[in-house]
């Protein structure tokens, strides 16, 4: 709890309807998506600037108060989550757009704003963001950046970094760093930039940001195929990647389509049952490339990877299509699913595939088992969904229990526990099957020169020191 001359001092810098103390507010601020973790900030403060988020850093890093930096609060790792009395620093209110410049082709937005406000900004002005994902419409850009976010477009477009070209950031020591200033070509020593892109809010908070846009895509078609074996959809990858730029190649399991069908009442693309499925999306640049494509899809039938398909026809028939595949996540969160985020390199999916199948069948003979996720870049999202008669205790420890197996595998294949969810509290006691004790020991000593109080998101990433 914090003291009453604290209290004054965070009233003096934001005001007092910016100092939130409710329950209410610590329920809503102090937690992510993740289910397993109960909120417990001690207040709750939503800054207006990056001075006044310089000043509140000041205040803790004096009193040695923990911070949690808190964006759209959309994390499925536990990122965001303040259990053990810290305060939440809320960048909702740094929600500006501005400096556009179209000769650029960059604009500077404030942490706080939408991702889909910005998404919808860069095609008013004739340009695309393409950084894309199931939460756009509530997930902030503050948030994305800290935990690089991917999604649907990687496969064309890559990673939220690829789309960061300077950033202003406030360290764990209260110092305001401006990096890069938008500059293209900046070859200076260290690019402290990337240290905070995907950092997860533990070497400083990220206050503004400057977004590189590009030229919008041409008309894209979209293909779903039901695919008969779970080999088979690498099969297809590398024959339509082969001959055409495919801007997306998403996949999901049959129990997927019937959960989003189910409980949002979208339409199955074709009759026709199918282990998996497989989503493509790419330009069509004329008739051509749409008449390769379906040559392409005739081959895959004849090889029996293919057991039908559907092409869309229309924007509206497109968007449904991907609806498909996007509403997956949501779908499933009233199953309480533990989710496993993870990616091999493609060219050992096959291998891995197998393993990891045998070892899912070996320990939930009796769960729901819904795949999916970003087949054409190695990600998988692994979801076990919980049984009704089982407490959340139960599953989760026995969740954690595997979890454990799926990292030594993963430490086999030389994957990651977590291909774009970040680390967070969920994955932090598998690090160690991606990094190695060197690695982990230098993201110590950066964490230590950018917050040498320790005080920001502690215990996320690794443990904090001393505990």
């Amino acid at each position: 709890m914090l003291s009453s001359s604290i209290i004054k001092q965070l009233i003096a810098i934001v005001g007092e309807e910016r100092l939130l103390l409710g329950p209410e507010d610590f329920q809503n601020y102090g937690i992510d998506r993740t289910t397993i973790w109960q909120a417990n900030p001690c207040a709750v403060v939503l800054p207006g600037s990056t001075e006044e988020v310089q000043q509140i850093v000041l205040l803790a890093k004096e009193f040695n108060l923990a911070i949690v930096p808190s964006g759209g609060r959309t994390g499925l790792s536990g990122g965001a989550v303040a259990k053990d009395g810290e305060i939440v620093i809320a960048l909702d209110r740094l929600n500006e757009i501005r400096e556009f410049n179209s000769l650029d082709r960059t604009v500077t937005v404030g942490a706080g704003v939408i991702t889909e406000r910005l998404q919808k900004f860069a095609i008013d002005q004739g340009l695309f963001y393409p950084v894309d994902f199931a939460s756009t419409g509530s997930s902030q850009i503050g948030g994305n950046i800290a935990t690089n976010a991917g999604g649907i477009n990687v496969i064309r477009y890559g990673m939220t970094r690829q789309w960061v070209a300077g950033l202003t950031v406030v360290t764990g020591a209260g110092d305001i760093l401006e990096l890069n200033r938008g500059l293209m070509k900046n070859n200076t020593g260290y690019d402290f930039r990337h240290l905070f892109i995907g950092s997860e809010g533990t070497l400083g908070l990220i206050c503004e940001a400057t977004i590189q846009l590009t030229k919008a895509p041409e008309e894209t078609v979209v293909m779903v195929l039901g695919i008969d074996n779970f080999p088979a959809i690498l099969d297809v990858l590398q024959i339509f990647t082969s001959k055409i730029d495919l801007t997306a190649f998403e996949f999901f399991s049959q129990l997927a389509l019937d959960k989003v069908v189910a409980h949002q009442g979208h339409a199955v693309p074709f009759n026709t049952k199918a282990p998996f499925y497989a989503l493509l999306e790419f330009e069509t640049k004329g008739s051509e490339g749409l008449d390769l494509a379906m040559r392409l899809f005739e081959h895959c039938v004849d090889q029996r990877w293919v057991l039908d398909g559907v092409v869309s026809q229309s924007l509206s028939q497109a968007s449904a299509l991907w609806k498909l595949r996007e509403d997956i996540s949501e779908t499933l969160w009233e199953f309480q699913p533990y989710k496993n985020d993870i990616s091999v390199r493609v060219s050992r999916m096959p291998d891995f595939l197998v393993e990891v199948n045998e070892l899912i069948e070996r320990h939930y003979p009796d769960f729901d088992i819904v795949w999916y996720g970003h087949i054409g870049d190695g990600n998988l999202h692994l979801n076990i969904l919980k049984p009704e008669q089982l407490s959340s205790e139960d599953f989760v420890s026995q969740c954690s229990a595997v979890s454990n197996e799926i990292g030594q595998l993963l430490a086999k294949y030389e994957g990651s526990v977590s291909a774009e969810h970040g680390v967070g509290l969920l994955k932090r006691d598998y690090l160690h099957y991606s990094r190695s004790p060197c690695e982990i020991s230098l993201m110590r000593a950066v964490k230590s020169a950018f917050d040498p109080n320790g005080i920001l998101n502690p215990g996320k990433l690794f443990e904090a020191q001393g505990q």
